[in-house]
Formats: C-alpha cells, structure tokens, sequence
C-alpha cells in the first residue's frame, strides 16, 4: 500500500520574486483554499497516512501555519465557520512531518533527505507547482501501482516547442492511458526527445531510488536530478508505468502560470 508522501517545498520560489521573499509560494491562496491545502486532500483522498513537508529554515512560516494557536481559536470560537477553517489544518496537522533541506541542491536532494523516513516500498512524491484538479491524479496513480506494482508517473502530452522545459518519457507500449516506459530524459532537446510526453509533478516511486540518490551527481545549476536516479532504477529492473491523468492540469510555477491557474479555477 502507499501510505506516505513526499512534498517538497524547500525551493527559493525566485519566478515569482519579490512575492516570495516575504511569503511562500505554497500557501498562496488558489480558489478559496491555499495551493498546499490542495495537495494535501489530495493525498488524504488518495489514502495517505504520512506526509513529509520538506521545508528550509527560510519558510518555516510553513511550519507555524499548521500550528496551533490557541488564542486565536478562543477568539474565534463561536464563528462556526471560522473554526470549520481551523479544524481542516488540524486535521492535516496529524499527517504531516517536517523535513530540512536547508541548502538548495535540487529536487533529487529533496527527496533523499526523507530517505530514512520512508518505511513502505514504494511512495508518492508530489510537486505542489503541478495542480491538477477534477480528477484525483494521486489516486489514478496508487490505482496502476497496485494493479502492475510498478512505479508509475504522471504525463502529459505538450508541444513540440515545449519538450525542452520538461522532463520527457519514451515507451515501448501505450494501452490506453497507460505506458510502459523505458527513457527518462530531463529536459531534452526538440530533436532528442523521445517523445512529447511530459512528466508532470505526480509520482509513485519504489524506495530502491535512495540508492541511486545517494550516488548521483549533481548536474546543472550544482542539482541533484531524480530524473538521473529515476534512468538508473528502470535499468536496473523497476517497471514503470506512465499515467495519461484525467483531470485538468494547472501551472503554478510561474507568475503567469499562477495568475492564469488563479482565473481558472474560480471557486473550484
């Protein structure tokens, strides 16, 4: 079973500077609720029971957001819909563990520092940046793994010209909405990529990619990749799957990204 999950949120939000200087990208708020409170119902719908919040010392805002405050509830008390607010953290609160990732190494770096929290074989890792909405993705994915268990992510088909800004997976069998995969490359070239498929920020991965984590090398910008470790545990036999999800995607990570997402969902 999947039971935990890895959200990172460690980055230093520079697309959307100076906003971010002050107030971390995650807890804007997207619809009626922030963009953190989202992802998170989607792991509680998805039958998640641990959630790792992998945070720097520069947000722990995120942190005290999920803490109690004991004044504010006494003085809120009879606001019956205030309290509603209040008690949805709450229960969010039971789930999560924060996690440091105090210098900024990349998305692989993220993860491995939860290596020794994770205890199930495999676990879900989400990009809160990714919004997708109508559908629970999170679920689609948990639905393959226990039905081929085998890692699974998140696609999506993008433009030619788009390749190059995302991760992007080849395959050797499409059924449906589902492929067997056999590439990882990050960040292609229009004329390298092995595809138009795109990994979006929804993941299911077997807990053998520490290994890998922990020898990769950093690559650009001084990053650990996962995409790099992700190659390493197809070759060495993890199946993976690839997911053509059913809801509809929204970009959060970029200021026009957000303001678009913003518009769209309204009071969804």
């Amino acid at each position: 079973m999947i039971t935990q999950a890895i959200i990172p949120l460690a980055g230093l939000g520079t697309r959307m500077l100076p906003l971010t200087k002050a107030f971390p990208k995650e807890l804007w708020p997207l619809g009626k609720t922030s963009i953190l409170e989202r992802v998170l119902k989607e792991c509680d719908e998805a039958g998640i029971k641990e959630v790792f919040l992998v945070i720097s010392k520069r947000k722990s805002i995120i942190k005290k957001y999920f803490d109690n405050d004991h004044e504010l509830e006494n003085k809120i008390l009879n606001n019956k819909k205030a309290i509603k607010k209040i008690n949805i953290l709450k229960k969010y609160q039971k789930k999560i563990k924060f996690v440091y990732q105090n210098s900024a190494k990349g998305l692989g770096d993220a993860v491995n520092v939860c290596r020794k929290k994770i205890k199930s074989d495999h676990f879900l890792l989400i990009l809160p940046d990714d919004i997708i909405i109508k559908k629970n993705c999170s679920r689609e994915l948990v639905s393959i793994h226990k039905a081929n268990k085998s890692s699974v992510v998140a696609t999506k088909i993008v433009q030619k010209k788009d390749v190059d800004r995302y991760g992007i997976l080849g395959f050797s069998k499409k059924n449906k909405s589902i492929l067997d995969i056999n590439k990882f490359v990050e960040k292609p070239k229009i004329s390298l990529a092995p595809s138009k498929y795109a990994i979006i920020g929804r993941y299911i991965l077997s807990k053998k990619i520490f290994k890998f984590l922990n020898k990769s090398k950093k690559g650009k910008h001084g990053e650990v990749q996962i995409t790099d470790a992700m190659n390493e545990l197809l070759i060495s036999g993890e199946k993976f799957n690839g997911s053509i999800f059913k809801g509809s995607y929204l970009d959060c990570g970029t200021m026009d990204g957000y303001i678009e997402s913003f518009n769209k969902i309204g009071n969804y």
